[in-house]
């Protein structure tokens, strides 16, 4: 919602600052999004006098002009084009360095044939204040040479954008606005209400409501005929206020009717009246029925789509937009001006239906003030009578304005009992009535009605939500809660804890956590395992954005190279959320999945003088899959590994972490080249997926804290084995047998060299590996040392049939 400030000024008695105006907006929950002003952009420009014009001696078309800037300096020479440049025009110039937004040019010294020119006289396209460019900027004589251009015609008017929540639709006109401000003591509110304006003779065209057995989608229309107007631009000063806010001024008729939803939040709609034929019918739309819409395009209507038509057809959009064919122009001489009401939840759905977004829409859908649909109208027409001309008619009004009056009971304890806030009565009594609600009663519990324009004030909770805003929230003192005599017991359900400790695991590890779309397209869902009908979205918010995804990786990988596109290829990127196998809720699990690209290795990415990082694979996604496991607690001495993997991993550089044989707790590797090719993805991608739910809970009493920390004074002992094995024996379930062989002091196990070659038969290989003995009561013995070497032998050979190579 946009405004300027004289226009708030309309409305609102004030001699408050912007600043304090904008402050005021924040504090009663009209936050405010920007504030512009005009003149910024025009502040180069300023008001100049031609004291020359001459012929270009070599353009039939150009002329000379010399300039009077109205500096004290030299007069400036100046090519012109335009018609009507001529001796003694006082116009706006633009100089060298000057940014012009029409063009989108920042001018500099030229020469047009031969002829130097030192910057340009502007026309109002030029400056984006109107299309016109038929000419030059021509102000009166008296303007002042030498002044800026913007104060001089009030375009130094500063424009307010706030954002609206969907319950405040009575702030979505300036005057609604400017109560709030009244309410809060930043003024007083000008009493606008208009006048009722008799009519000459009855509205020639009737309206009738048409819904049969449904439900009425108007509960009431309002209209009257005005003949004999004059169509043309709107005033000035209503241009202005238009423009300000992004609307284009198109007439005098059209301008009202927007001017009006801005000012008053009420949407509006005139008919040509020579254009309609017969009388107008507010019905459901019909199948096979369509609309030239005045935005051009054409749009097909059926019976849930409520339409404005006459003995021609569709005529409008009820509540949206009107149609090409009924559009008012400059020869339009009768008018039909309409105030309705419309049905709240058909315009919003009428309107995500056929993708229209306008400003009637927007306040419609939100629900306008029932009570203003006929003040609306007698409004409109007085502006129309002002600037146009005319006589109207009487008030046609078909359906009936819905009565709106209800009473809540108020306790005033409420305040102090919800909000903290100690207030007496009276003043409690006076934020309520400065905000239109009408309180009656005596005592500490009294009635209160809210005003028409606030549907959303429903119970005793809402009116303290009204006073508080208006008081100020900064007013409720802080009160930290009472410590309690005992230990709190934890809050946080297990899933919770483990998707915590799943985020803390891969921040530590140098990745950045990201939150993506859950919706991805259709080819990406089939490549990762979905693309069911039943997880494919009815109504998606994009085409790109058709399935509920069946893994977090498409999301990520499609993240990183968007990062990689704009120069940032090596990232680690990690999300914790749900994917979707089906639409139960047992299809639904939560899972922690990161990704790294180029060199985004966790020893840190990029070049380095003592040489290039290595690139990001299998094994570096192995171990964030295993931290994850370890973070949450999963017994990770436990897991087993094995090679085969989903199919949108690499078939050679995958693999899965499982706790038994069936059990999936995580899938890691490389991503698959056809996948990457695939969904245009370039770069080595390492990726990682850890089910968190499938990660069995702790038996017993679950506890936060931490095991004994168990340190040896003794020095470890390592020793070095190498077994000879099968080609298809996999290091890992030899790193298993050796470190079951002895428990209590076989303290770490890593592989260290893999061996193909003489001395090794053909289809075998060497696996050499270092364990570390960690004595905790005494130094071992040679003897004990060598018993533990010949246990850890033993369980090799029967684990894998590998022999100690000699």
């Amino acid at each position: 919602m946009k405004f300027t400030l004289s226009w708030l000024k309309e409305h609102l008695e004030t001699d408050a600052t912007l600043d304090e105006i904008v402050e005021a907006l924040t504090r009663v929950g009209l936050e405010v999004e920007d504030v512009a002003n005009p003149a910024d952009r025009l502040k180069p420009f300023t008001i100049a006098k031609v004291l020359e014009a001459r012929q270009h001696p070599n353009a039939d078309r150009l002329r000379v002009l010399t300039v009077d800037a109205g500096d004290g300096k030299a007069p400036l020479q100046i090519v012109c084009g335009a018609p009507n440049a001529r001796t003694g025009l006082v116009g706006v110039l633009a100089r060298p360095g000057d940014y012009v937004p029409g063009i989108d040019v920042t001018l500099s010294v030229g020469k047009i044939r031969d002829v130097e020119s030192f910057g340009m006289m502007c026309s109002e396209r030029e400056l984006e204040l109107s299309d016109a460019h038929d000419g030059i900027i021509d102000l009166p004589e008296d303007a002042p040479v030498g002044t800026s251009y913007a104060a001089y015609v009030g375009l130094d008017d500063p424009v307010i954008e706030i954002g609206l929540t969907p319950n405040r639709p009575d702030c979505t006109g300036v005057a609604g606005i400017a109560r709030d401000l009244a309410a809060v003591g930043l003024g007083k509110l000008k009493e606008n209400r208009p006048a009722q304006i008799p009519g000459e003779g009855p509205c020639p065209v009737d309206v009738r409501l048409e819904f049969g057995d449904t439900p009425s989608l108007c509960p009431a229309f309002a209209l009257r005929l005005v003949r004999g107007v004059k169509n043309g631009p709107s005033p000035e000063w209503m241009q202005k206020r238009l423009r300000a806010i992004g609307l284009r001024p198109i007439n005098a008729l059209v301008d009202i009717t927007n001017y009006i939803t801005f000012d008053r939040g009420r949407p509006l709609h005139v008919f040509d009246a020579a254009k309609v034929k017969g009388d107008l019918v507010v019905r459901r739309g019909r199948e096979g029925e369509e609309l030239l819409a005045l935005d051009g395009r054409t749009y097909k209507v059926d019976d849930g789509i409520c339409v404005i038509a006459d003995d021609n057809g569709l005529e409008s959009l009820a509540g949206i937009m009107g149609g090409e064919l009924s559009g008012c122009t400059d020869e339009t001489t009768d008018v039909l001006i309409e105030s309705a009401l419309w049905d709240e939840t058909n315009i919003a759905r009428t309107g995500r239906r056929l993708g229209i977004n306008t400003d009637a829409r927007y306040r419609f859908e939100r629900g306008v003030d029932p009570a203003f649909c006929v003040p609306g109208l007698e409004l409109a027409t007085r502006l129309v009578m002002d600037l146009c001309g005319g006589t109207p008619s009487e008030v046609k009004l078909a359906g009936e304005v819905p009565e709106t009056d209800r009473s809540i009971e108020f306790p005033y304890a409420e305040v102090k009992r919800l909000s903290g806030l100690k207030l007496a009565d009276a003043e409690i009594k006076g934020v309520l009535t400065r905000l239109g609600f009408w309180v009656t009663g005596t005592g500490d519990t009294v009635r209160v009605a809210p005003p028409s324009w606030r549907p959303d004030v429903h119970g005793k909770a809402d009116l303290v939500e009204e006073v508080v805003r208006i008081v100020g929230l900064d007013s409720v003192a802080s009160t930290p809660l009472p410590r309690g005599a005992t230990v709190a017991r934890q809050m946080l359900t297990p899933a919770q804890v483990r998707r915590s400790q799943a985020r803390r695991a891969l921040a530590v590890r140098g990745m950045k956590e990201a939150v993506t779309w859950s919706f991805i397209p259709q080819d990406q869902a089939e490549a990762f395992g979905g693309g069911s009908p039943v997880l494919r979205l009815a109504n998606p918010i994009s085409a790109d954005m058709s399935d509920m995804r069946p893994s977090l990786v498409p999301g990520l990988a499609t993240a990183a190279q968007r990062n990689a596109d704009r120069g940032y290829p090596d990232v680690a990127l990690f999300e914790v959320g749900q994917v979707f196998a089906d639409d139960t809720p047992q299809g639904q699990s939560m899972v922690a999945a990161g990704i790294r690209r180029g060199t985004a290795v966790m020893t840190g990415a990029d070049r380095h003088w003592a040489g290039n990082a290595p690139q990001v694979g299998v094994f570096d996604a192995r171990a964030d899959a295993e931290a994850v496991l370890a973070a949450i607690g999963a017994p990770v001495d436990k897991l087993m590994v094995f090679s085969e993997s989903a199919p949108w991993l690499h078939p050679g550089r995958s693999g899965e972490l499982r706790l038994g044989p069936k059990t999936v707790l995580a899938r890691f590797g490389e991503l698959h080249p056809r996948i990457a090719r695939a969904f245009d993805l370039d770069g080595r991608l390492a990726v990682f997926e850890v089910y968190l739910d499938a990660v069995p809970l702790p038996k017993g009493k679950s506890s936060r804290s931490k095991g004994a920390f168990a340190a040896s004074d003794l020095m470890p002992v390592r020793r070095d084995f190498a077994f000879v094995v099968e080609e298809a024996v996999t290091a890992d379930r030899l790193l298993k047998a050796a470190r079951g062989a002895e428990k209590t002091l076989i303290s770490d196990v890593t592989l260290f060299d893999v061996y193909r070659g003489a001395g090794v038969a053909e289809g075998y290989k060497s696996l050499a590996i270092d364990v570390t003995l960690q004595p905790r009561e005494r130094t071992l013995t040679e003897e004990e040392i060598d018993a533990v070497g010949a246990k850890i032998r033993a369980a090799v050979e029967k684990a894998t049939g590998g022999t100690l190579r000699g």
